[in-house]
């Protein structure tokens, strides 16, 4: 029988470990060697492993082998079948006692190893039998300090102290070398979802690109350590959300102001080089309020970058999670093709729900809100007329039509905004000059009256005639 002594033998065929520092020639394909003669029945496990031959590893293990022998990298044959992929392996070698969340020497664990070589059954495998991600490995995490992104904030500087949640999802307040900032975390819970990864990784690139007035502003990310995170300015006023809960329907003047901040910073982003910018989660919780009362676009997460010759198509069909859906297009909802328009359909929702102050079909179920769109409907109008003065239904219609292409471009909505507004505060000078004119005459008619004492006597005596 072959011998079953520890051996500092050394496992060098097949993938090697994802945090080791220099991938060299073991971190290629699979062997086509096979298990070589005269190996140590240690290291034969952990070849076995790395092909993937249960009958042959079944035989090691009964015969007295350690599952948990560790080769002078400090690596198990549970590494090395995470590395390959190789659920069966992994499976028989967790039955068989293999502890799941041993480190080799640089630190990395088979959940690690199985993550960085994108191994989705064996990830979900590992994390079934109680594997746990270790804080030190992120998906972006980068081999030298030369490769670290300038934008990189050293999280010991954030101070969550007092911290509270702001807006929806995962945005906290903290503070920043003096300054109150938002952090939008990416929790260590949801690092294997390689969706939500996907998702952080395209938002901290579109952040970095884009720099406007009526969008909030990037200032650093954390992406070397977990939980990683995304850190923009912070708007002590809150969201459009909480703002509309609080104060119900607007004022138009005020409607029409907002209107503009929100198709001032969606134009910008439709308008970006060289790739357009769809948010395609536009919704008052994504929309902020700065220290002047203006508004900002928020939260890219589910944006997206579009080549204009191209639209864009979901991967699979919308989850409605929340009444974010309530803002969705038709387009976005049936999985079809779609582009910036999209957003164009959900500011009409936004506009008109500030006028109307309520969600759109505030009576129906979250989820049902979609179908009534699929279905060509269209929250009602309930307000009075005069609260939407000078074409503002007639836009918010077209913002909302069936076909995308009959809606207008954001610089076309900034250009009928803006003359929409202009009515407004012409309207509310001729008023104030007329309520200026009207006092003006009375305090001239009662300051003669006073002056003139006959004027009232004969006011009076002709009076009784």
């Amino acid at each position: 029988m072959e011998s079953k002594s520890k051996s500092t033998g050394r496992f060098i065929l097949g993938k090697q470990s994802s945090l080791a520092p220099d991938h060299g020639s073991n971190a290629g394909d699979d062997s086509e060697f096979g298990v070589p003669p005269d190996i140590d029945a240690n290291i034969r496990l952990m070849y076995l492993a790395n092909e993937g031959d249960l009958d042959g590893m079944l035989e090691l293990i009964d015969s007295g082998v350690d599952v948990n022998f560790k080769d002078i990298d400090g690596r198990t044959a549970l590494h090395v079948a995470a590395c390959q992929g190789v659920p069966g392996a992994v499976e028989l070698l967790l039955e068989r006692g293999a502890m799941v969340d041993m480190e080799d020497r640089w630190g990395s664990t088979p959940l690690a190893d199985a993550i960085h070589y994108k191994k989705h059954e064996v990830i979900k495998l590992l994390e079934k039998h109680g594997a746990k991600l270790q804080m030190q490995i992120v998906p972006m995490h980068v081999k030298s300090r030369r490769d670290i992104p300038e934008y990189e904030i050293d999280p010991s500087e954030l101070d969550f102290t007092n911290s509270v949640q702001i807006t929806k999802g995962t945005f906290h307040m903290a503070t920043w070398r003096g300054v109150h900032v938002a952090v939008k975390r990416l929790d260590e819970d949801v690092i294997t979802d390689e969706d939500k990864v996907k998702a952080f990784r395209d938002e901290l690139a579109l952040l970095q690109q884009i720099r406007h007035p009526n969008v909030v502003q990037f200032l650093g990310a954390v992406t070397q350590s977990s939980p990683m995170m995304i850190i923009t300015e912070y708007l002590p006023k809150g969201d459009l959300r909480a703002f509309l809960k609080r104060k119900g329907a607007l004022r138009p003047l005020l409607t029409v102001t907002f209107g503009l901040d929100i198709a001032r910073g969606m134009n910008y982003l439709h308008e970006h080089k060289p790739q357009s910018i769809i948010h395609r989660d536009l919704e008052p919780s994504n929309i902020l309020r700065d220290d002047s009362g203006h508004l900002k676009v928020a939260d890219f997460g589910l944006s997206k970058l579009l080549n204009m010759t191209k639209p864009v198509k979901e991967d699979r069909p919308l989850v409605c999670e929340d009444n974010a859906c309530r803002y969705v297009a038709p387009e976005v909802y049936l999985n079809e093709e779609y582009d910036t328009k999209v957003d164009v359909f959900s500011f009409a929702l936004i506009l008109q729900e500030m006028i109307e102050g309520c969600m759109p079909f505030n009576t129906k179920e979250d989820n049902e809100v979609p179908k009534s769109y699929a279905a060509k409907e269209r929250p009602p109008f309930r307000a009075p007329l005069k609260r939407y003065p000078y074409g503002l239904k007639e836009l918010i219609v077209q913002c909302w039509s069936e076909n995308p292409a009959d809606r207008p471009t954001c610089s076309e909505i900034i250009e009928r905004l803006t003359y929409i507004q202009n009515h407004i505060v012409q309207k509310q000078r001729w008023k104030m000059t007329a309520l200026r004119c009207f006092h003006n005459i009375e305090t001239i008619w009662r300051k003669d009256r006073s002056n003139n004492p006959s004027s009232r006597s004969t006011r009076s005596t002709s009076s009784n005639f």
